[in-house]
């Protein structure tokens, strides 16, 4: 009897807590709707006061935002979300906006943005120890690697994203630890590699170092170099370093394809 009564007692309990829940989310879309009419003004409004959204239409419902349209680059699309966020009561923003501006072949749309890359942050300290792989297919670009800081990896991404041609971006790009000990190994791998004579002339153009990758006292070495040789004299400098748990030489010949910079 008394094991019937709590059993009782607990679906009744049970019953209760799904009514509140169902309750108060029932309030709480009920809530979110009661603004939806003064949110659809204010959207339409932001997107009628930049041109970049001239194309963008919107819907709200329960205080979700659905962006449709079309807009000229990717950046504009994500700043289409940004902008509307902002407004007040917007629960949420669904942005299903597509990039209808100019269509760029892949191969050409890979070659700018390798180039653009190979520029980022020159004359910045971490400039070498930013390394970046590039795929590009229908205009949906992919990028990977690894940068030094968040502001090396943020300062790529924008740079893509303002980029006529390109549809979407997927980020694939890591960020190394903060770490002192990493810092030394790779203070101390710089030096041995661009006060080698044999290699010092890879640091005469500051766009195209040998990228020199530090994570948790593991080295690898990314980048294009002339030869064999100078490829080989480079593991053998970074490997003399003291600290260096281990050295990865992925560096290539000038000659051989690639797709990392």
């Amino acid at each position: 009897m008394v094991n019937h009564m709590k059993r009782t007692f607990s679906i009744l309990a049970s019953l209760v807590l799904v009514g509140v829940l169902t309750t108060g989310a029932i309030a709480q879309t009920a809530s979110s709707a009661r603004y939806d009419v003064a949110i659809q003004q204010k959207v339409s409004q932001k997107l009628q006061d930049k041109s970049d959204f001239q194309s963008v239409k919107s819907s709200v419902e329960d205080g979700i935002v659905t962006l449709t349209g079309t807009v000229d680059l990717y950046q504009d699309k994500l700043d289409a979300t940004k902008q509307i966020r902002k407004v007040q009561n917007v629960q949420g923003v669904r942005n299903l906006i597509e990039v209808a501006g100019t269509n760029v072949p892949d191969q050409e749309l890979h070659a700018q943005i390798a180039k653009k890359l190979y520029y980022e942050r020159v004359g910045y300290y971490d400039n070498a120890f930013n390394y970046f792989t590039l795929g590009v297919n229908n205009g949906v670009v992919t990028v990977g690697g690894e940068t030094y800081n968040d502001v090396a990896r943020n300062d790529a991404m924008a740079t893509i994203q303002r980029m006529a041609g390109v549809k979407d971006v997927v980020n694939e790009v890591k960020v190394s630890p903060v770490s002192i000990f990493d810092d030394n190994i790779r203070v101390r791998a710089a030096r041995a590699i661009y006060r080698d004579p044999a290699l010092g002339k890879y640091s005469i153009d500051p766009a195209r170092p040998i990228r020199i990758i530090v994570n948790n006292g593991h080295v690898s070495l990314y980048g294009t170099v002339i030869s064999d040789m100078d490829k080989t004299v480079a593991g053998m400098r970074v490997n003399q370093i003291p600290g260096a748990f281990s050295v990865q030489n992925n560096l290539i010949v000038e000659s051989d394809a690639h797709d990392g910079m």
